[in-house]
């Protein structure tokens, strides 16, 4: 019998990878005798393959033909990513954090921890993301990996998971905006009296200027990304400069590097230090961004890999050198931790530059930043969204599926994920310490959804099945392994010490709810599964990936 596909979603994995491969090894003669029989068996792929990009026909293949147009160039997708990740700016912003958690060696030394972690999670997912360039991102390569029976289960919860993720940092990254705005305020009038609606009011605001700023000019304006992209490393330059040079004195090498401070209550100096990698985690928030962008950058398969290598390496070099600037010309640790305007790096610069100005300056960076962060965050959330609910994987999947032809967004998914931001943020009115329990998440959470095809490929031996050697951006055989089980163990790491409190002995305000968090999220997680998804979510359409 003709065992031939007999429909795009049968085709076999590798067809967009080695489209016009025309003189194969003997290891590849599978591949070579499956795409003679494409050629027989589906003639109009040998136009598509004529007119169109390889990451079209990759849309075939997986049974979508995309609403969604290419038109993101490679520049502007590795710009997206790291005004997403803008990773200096975030661990900058976070100083109070770490500053009781060990000090400045726990930040300088988590840094590097981080970026080497963070370079073995990157590589893996630049191989998955040059095996399979999907809006999906994870849950697609879960499903991809997974045995059949496992696959629909697992791809919905990471796919879930993700959401949650890019929910939790979209509004992580909206209340930058007003905490800046607010400590500018506060810096030149310390009477001032912050009341919880001032942050409610331009959290919601900027909230909205991005979402529309999604719906009616993103378009025609990615190249702003570009320019932001620039002007966030003059920023840097800047900034780092400034403060070394126009500091009144600076710190001992050994107060940087060795003096270690303990404001956290905690006595083992292990746990202060792995709960303190959450600054430095900072670095890469958002990392996935330019991961769900991938069903409209121009050649995929080699920009979205790109765009991660780019905000990875970009990402701690900026931020490692702009933190040593920062320990090296802080003057009072005391006063940074505890100032009125509860944004730590503005106090520090104005000791550092001995200017108001100055250091108003690049706070009003941050502001800014905030801005090009939060439409890069609501860009690429909406098309994760987008993604799982043309999968039919959440209640409402008619609409949120759909990809409006005007604007070329998907505009009911924007403002699906634009409601629950706005949702989170009226929590703030109520407590901030429920809000802050939420945003804290967010890495953790993306983390998780990092690991899960990572561990089903560990499980499933790495077979070159399911990564072809014609793979764009695959992984040598040993290294592969060793960046997918670190990417696990990290994020296991991670899982357990920042669900952990942050300061002993614990309180009503200073308990880390985070684990609280991911149970409520887990019980929306359930529920949407029990009344929805279990009937209607088939998984992704992946042709024969779901038969290895």
């Amino acid at each position: 019998m003709d065992d031939s596909p007999r429909h795009w979603s049968e085709l076999p994995a590798y067809l967009s990878i080695s489209i016009s491969s025309t003189s194969m090894s003997e290891e590849n003669s599978e591949e070579a005798t499956v795409l003679a029989k494409m050629d027989k068996t589906f003639p109009e792929l040998q136009l598509a393959t004529t007119s169109q990009s390889r990451t079209d026909v990759e849309s075939c293949r997986v049974g979508h033909v995309s609403e969604a147009t290419r038109h993101i160039s490679m520049l502007e997708t590795a710009s997206v990513g790291w005004s997403i990740c803008n990773s200096w700016v975030g661990v900058m912003s976070t100083l109070a954090f770490v500053i009781i958690q060990g000090g400045s060696p726990n930040l300088l030394y988590g840094l590097w921890l981080v970026f080497i972690m963070y370079g073995f999670i990157v590589y893996t997912l630049a191989e998955l993301a040059s095996l399979h360039p999907s809006a999906g991102g994870q849950y697609h390569w879960t499903a991809i990996v997974a045995p059949k029976l496992w696959a629909r289960g697992l791809s919905y919860t990471c796919g879930m998971i993700n959401i949650f993720s890019w929910i939790s940092i979209s509004a992580g990254v909206a209340v930058i905006a007003p905490q800046a705005l607010m400590a500018l305020v506060i810096h030149h009038d310390p009477s001032f009296s912050l009341k919880a609606w001032h942050v409610f009011l331009i959290y919601q605001a900027v909230n909205l200027l991005c979402l529309l700023h999604n719906i009616y000019t993103i378009r025609r304006t990615m190249w702003t990304f570009n320019c932001f992209f620039a002007l966030s490393l003059v920023a840097f330059l800047a900034a780092t400069i400034i403060s070394l040079v126009r500091a009144p004195t600076h710190q001992s090498t050994e107060s940087v590097w060795v003096t270690f401070l303990d404001g956290s209550g905690w006595s083992n100096r292990g746990v202060i230090f792995f709960i303190g990698l959450l600054t430095p985690g900072y670095m890469y928030g958002g990392l996935d961004g330019a991961i769900h962008l991938a069903e409209e950058a121009t050649n995929a398969r080699e920009a979205v890999p790109r765009a991660l290598l780019s905000t990875w390496s970009l990402g701690f070099l900026t931020s490692f050198v702009i933190s040593v600037a920062a320990m090296y010309s802080a003057q009072d640790f005391t006063a940074i931790a505890s100032t009125p305007t509860g944004f730590p790096v503005l106090e520090l610069w104005s000791q550092a530059m001995r200017s108001k100005v100055a250091a108003d300056a690049f706070v009003a960076f941050f502001f800014v930043g905030a801005l090009m962060a939060l439409a890069g965050c609501q860009q690429t959330a909406s098309r994760l969204t987008w993604a799982f609910a043309r999968d039919t994987g959440l209640i409402f999947s008619s609409k949120l599926s759909t990809m409006n032809a005007r604007h070329e967004a998907p505009i009911w998914a924007l403002w699906a994920n634009g409601f629950v931001v706005f949702i989170i943020g009226c929590v703030y009115l109520g407590s901030s310490t429920a809000f802050n329990a939420f945003i804290g998440v967010g890495s953790i959470l993306q983390l998780v959804t990092f690991a899960f095809p990572a561990a089903l490929l560990l499980a499933r031996g790495r077979p070159a099945r399911l990564l072809p050697h014609s793979l764009t951006f695959g992984l040598p055989h040993a290294f592969g392994w060793i960046a997918n089980l670190f990417t696990v163990g990290f994020a296991l790491i991670c899982l357990i010490f920042w669900d952990l409190p942050a300061v002993l002995p614990v309180t009503g305000s200073n308990m880390n709810y985070s684990s609280a968090v991911i149970g409520v999220i887990g019980i929306f997680i359930a529920l949407n599964w029990f009344f929805w998804a279990r009937i209607h979510y088939k998984g992704p359409e992946l042709g024969v990936f779901g038969e290895m």
